[in-house]
């Protein structure tokens, strides 16, 4: 019998964790001087209060979106990915090579080969970290650290010596052309005679991230792989007792999760930068694990926690621009989140299954 509803685990849990955050965010506002509830407004009205905001916060989410699928996907199998800036770094590589590659005619063209480019290329950086684990045992939360910083060296690599156009002096790639550019949500709403999101970085990339939470939650509940992978992570022994293969079930789920880090250059790279530079991840491969671990590892959590931290990134450069709470104070209040959400969760959810124990035999 399961400790508490369901509900309270999914929707309770997550809203107390939030509260304690915010609450213990609010201290350290007043302990500098400002006030809480004035930072809360500028924070609301820059990610919300106008299309532009939208604009920036759908963006933010939509590299949430992918990067928190990556970790929920390899999770169900047990493990615990935390090579997503890695993967996600490559994927940009991979949507890079086949852009630049080719002539495109048009991006609805080039969108679908960039996808499978920057899919593939993340999926092959994970391949390796799960080789190693399913057969020589090296954890793969070791092996995706070691490879995040690998993958940084290369990009640096390849971006300096062998993509960086002749006389130019930035690390970067020769810039897209124009017939790949992605189209901007703003664009596709002024096509509907709508004036929404001017000058944002959001883009049609935003639909394949919610495209992808659809086809992540039909393979992990309606496919045998997906049975598999679950049965795999509840009990690898039993599985294997079933006759699942561990070699099999922890390559294929790093290689899906993989595959889903990468394709976050979809967005960013070619969606927004609309060339490949250096850092370009910044950090949502990090960010990817506390959106998965508050959306519970399922697709529509993820989705609703992507929106979450996409709202908190936005808001907290307005907070940074319109107020004189330092920079580093908002990456704390954005830390405290990630860290009452994901690291201190049993800090909330052991004392909710004592209280629904408690309330449960009383009304026995």
């Amino acid at each position: 019998m399961e400790r508490m509803p369901k509900w309270a685990d999914v929707i309770l849990t997550p809203l107390i964790s939030l509260a304690l955050a915010f609450a213990l965010s609010a201290l350290l506002i007043l302990a500098i001087g400002e006030s809480p509830a004035e930072a809360l407004k500028v924070v609301v009205q820059g990610a919300l209060g106008s299309s532009y905001g939208w604009g920036f916060t759908l963006y933010y989410a939509t590299n949430f979106i992918f990067t928190g699928l990556a970790v929920a996907v390899a999770y169900h199998a047990g493990l615990f990915n935390i090579g997503g800036e890695g993967q996600a770094a490559m994927g940009g590589l991979g949507v890079a090579l086949v852009v630049l590659a080719l002539p495109w005619p048009h991006w609805a063209l080039a969108l679908p080969a960039a996808a499978v480019g920057a899919a593939l290329m993340g999926a092959l950086w994970a391949l390796v970290p799960a080789w190693l684990q399913a057969r020589r045992g090296s954890h793969v939360v070791i092996t995706t650290i070691m490879f995040n910083f690998i993958a940084a060296a290369l990009l640096n690599y390849v971006l300096v010596n062998l993509l960086r156009p002749v006389g130019s002096m930035d690390p970067a790639s020769a810039s897209f052309p124009a017939a790949t550019h992605l189209p901007k949500l703003s664009e596709m709403a002024l096509a509907l005679g709508v004036d929404w999101g001017r000058n944002t970085p959001a883009n049609i990339s935003f639909f394949v991230a919610v495209a992808a939470c659809l086809l992540v939650w039909l393979l992990i509940w309606h496919t045998r792989l997906g049975y598999e992978i679950r049965a795999f992570g509840k009990s690898a022994t039993a599985a294997r007792y079933a006759g699942i293969s561990a070699l099999r079930i922890t390559v294929l789920a790093m290689l899906v999760s993989g595959a889903l880090a990468g394709l976050m250059a979809v967005n960013n790279v070619m969606g927004e930068a609309e060339r490949l530079v250096l850092n370009a991840v910044e950090g949502a491969g990090f960010i990817g694990i506390a959106v998965a671990l508050m959306g519970r590892n399922h697709p529509l959590g993820v989705l609703l926690a992507a929106l979450l931290f996409g709202f908190l990134y936005q808001g907290g450069g307005e907070l940074a621009l319109w107020t004189s709470i330092p920079r580093e104070l908002i990456v704390v209040i954005q830390a405290l989140v990630i860290l009452f959400t994901g690291a201190l969760d049993n800090m909330v959810r052991m004392p909710l299954e004592r209280l629904f124990m408690a309330l449960r035999r009383k009304g026995a």
